[in-house]
């Protein structure tokens, strides 16, 4: 590469002329958006945002995932040269994405967080552009459901998770990280006869009527017949997808809160997330990433490939 066209490539997260295209830039230098996305506040012409939540304070084991944003764009940057694998179509290419950059909030006022992230991705929403959050814990989906059920009306929740996350929980100010699916579907957020949770391993005896495709019987089906049942669930509604990295079994994320063993494959849900392609994606979320706990950077990893298939997922319909 010659010193003039190595300049250009320099730093794309701020110097990139447009919001398409692929990236050619060294994985170890430049500064660290998703996909090397550009870094703006400016949505005008944005299809689809992506934004980071590094919040962790509603975490029953190990915290963490506050750091969960930065480890995922940083491992994002092996991906941007050439086009998702098995889709046929590159959405760097055909959708305008940003990266939007992350929530900021005082986290000395822990109260004050969950509105706070609502107003944030509803005023991305509001903009027109899609969203795709980066976690933090588990809790952050539900302020973001608030803002999407304002925007959409109930929505189909596709949940991949070691844990059902519905554990009973009347108390409105309690913040956790396992009762929020619990208070979506008491505050009619998501609608629990078109909602489908997958990977599930651990006992929650009321899983409030939402169907449930657990661990096992991933192992003991064929992806495609998973996706297939996925979509049979949730038919032509809008679909948030919410993806706990705890979904994979630890020898795949190590680098998460509650590690549960028995988990999904990297290759058991990337084939099921392809075959999902069709569904009516509105927006979706990649959480519970904590690299504290990771392994050569592992987690991070998976979970970045993670969310590069939810941008196929939500561009395969608007193509």
């Amino acid at each position: 590469m010659a010193l003039e066209d190595a300049k250009n490539q320099v730093d794309l997260a701020f110097t990139r002329d447009g919001l398409k295209g692929p990236a050619s830039e060294n994985t170890f230098g430049g500064a660290v958006s998703f996909l090397r996305r550009r870094y703006t506040k400016d949505l005008t012409g944005v299809d689809l945002a992506i934004t980071g939540v590094p919040f962790d304070q509603a975490v029953t084991n190990r915290p963490g995932t506050r750091l969960g944003p930065r480890a995922i764009r940083e491992a994002s940057t092996l991906q941007p040269y050439d086009p998702p694998y098995g889709w046929g179509f590159d959405p760097l290419s055909e959708l305008a994405i940003a990266d939007y950059g992350d929530l900021a909030f005082d986290y000395a006022k822990v109260p004050n967080f969950p509105q706070a992230l609502t107003t944030h991705i509803a005023g991305i929403l509001a903009a027109g552009p899609g969203v795709i959050s980066l976690g933090g814990d588990h809790f952050v989906s539900y302020p973001i459901l608030r803002a999407f059920a304002d925007r959409f009306g109930p929505v189909a929740l596709v949940q991949f998770d070691a844990h059902s996350d519905t554990w009973p929980d009347e108390d409105r100010s309690r913040i956790d990280h396992g009762t929020m699916f619990y208070k979506a579907v008491e505050d009619g957020l998501i609608l629990p006869e078109a909602s489908v949770q997958i990977g599930i391993r651990t006992t929650n005896p009321d899983p409030l009527g939402i169907a449930q495709i657990d661990a096992r019987a991933v192992h003991e089906a064929a992806p495609g017949d998973v996706a297939a049942r996925i979509k049979q669930i949730v038919g032509d509604r809008p679909v948030y997808l919410t993806f706990d990295i705890d979904c994979l079994d630890p020898a795949f994320a190590p680098g998460t809160g509650t590690p549960v063993w028995g988990g999904l494959s990297s290759a058991q849900a990337a084939a099921i997330l392809r075959d999902l392609a069709g569904i009516n994606l509105v927006g979706g979320d990649v959480v519970e990433v904590s690299p504290p706990f990771d392994v050569g950077n592992v987690t991070a990893v998976a979970a970045a490939h993670v969310v590069t298939e939810l941008i196929c997922l939500w561009g395969w319909t608007r193509r």
